[in-house]
């Protein structure tokens, strides 16, 4: 058939539930904040991994690919009333997927083929991995929640000086993938301010101070990857216990549990 003006059609956005990145530096609250999701369920893809203490929460450990795709596969076929999935960790989450690139392409390590050949190998099995989650978002309404660790990267940028920024700790491909298909990329870090005391000698010393405060940044900065799809403020303060309240202000309604 073929295209004509007359095939416009008029669409809104869904009110899908949306998929979250949430990374930042360590001890910041980054599972807590996921504990207070709308019924979470967490897919632990790494030893190590835990749901924060005092809080009682529902888990799949996965350790290697096809455990992590028979569990996104259990959630969109079966009945339950989760009404968000958290994936801890994406660094789990790489490293189950790149032993999968090395199990069908017989490699011992992602370096075999040479070029950087084998991590893009890797990175086209997370596509696999983002249609597995996009699937149950569309077919339970469920929102995503994958959570990060942070890394500083050098940034070239072609404006200005190189400098440094945060980012979430994976290979850049990967990054890539998981930014994309984001709606919401929050970093979390505690907020410190630099004081200048004066030492003698004409000179000054400088020194980061902060009183323990935790802030959800939520637009980029120069100095870290954030962003997202709903209008949100750069930055929202986060206390235990009203992270996800601050946040869904600006979010489609949770689906409400059936009854």
């Amino acid at each position: 058939m073929a295209i004509s003006l007359k095939s416009i059609k008029k669409k809104t956005a869904a009110e899908l539930q949306p998929v979250f990145t949430i990374y930042g530096v360590p001890k910041i609250g980054k599972s807590s904040l996921a504990a207070e999701f709308p019924r979470p369920v967490f897919i632990q893809t790494a030893e190590g991994e835990s749901v924060p203490a005092g809080v009682e929460a529902e888990t799949l450990e996965v350790r290697n690919y096809g455990e992590l795709c028979e569990a996104i596969g259990a959630l969109v076929n079966e009945e339950h009333d989760f009404g968000t999935a958290v994936f801890d960790s994406t660094t789990g989450l790489e490293n189950l997927i790149r032993a999968e690139a090395c199990a069908r392409n017989g490699w011992k390590t992602l370096e075999d083929p040479g070029f950087g050949k084998g991590y893009k190998v890797a990175a086209s099995i997370f596509l696999e991995y983002i249609d597995g989650i996009m699937t149950l978002r569309r077919e339970k309404n469920m929102a995503i929640v994958q959570l990060g660790h942070c890394d500083i990267n050098r940034f070239d940028s072609p404006t200005t000086d190189p400098y440094s920024r945060y980012r979430i700790n994976l290979h850049k491909d990967v990054a890539d993938i998981i930014e994309a298909n984001s709606d919401v990329i929050a970093f979390l870090n505690f907020k410190a301010t630099i004081k200048k005391v004066e030492a003698g000698f004409n000179k000054d010393i400088r020194h980061a101070e902060g009183g323990g405060s935790r802030w959800m940044y939520l637009e980029e900065r120069p100095g870290f990857i954030a962003g997202n799809r709903f209008g949100m403020p750069h930055e929202i303060q986060y206390r235990k216990g009203e992270g996800y309240a601050a946040l869904a202000k600006f979010l489609p309604p949770a689906p409400a549990v059936a009854a």
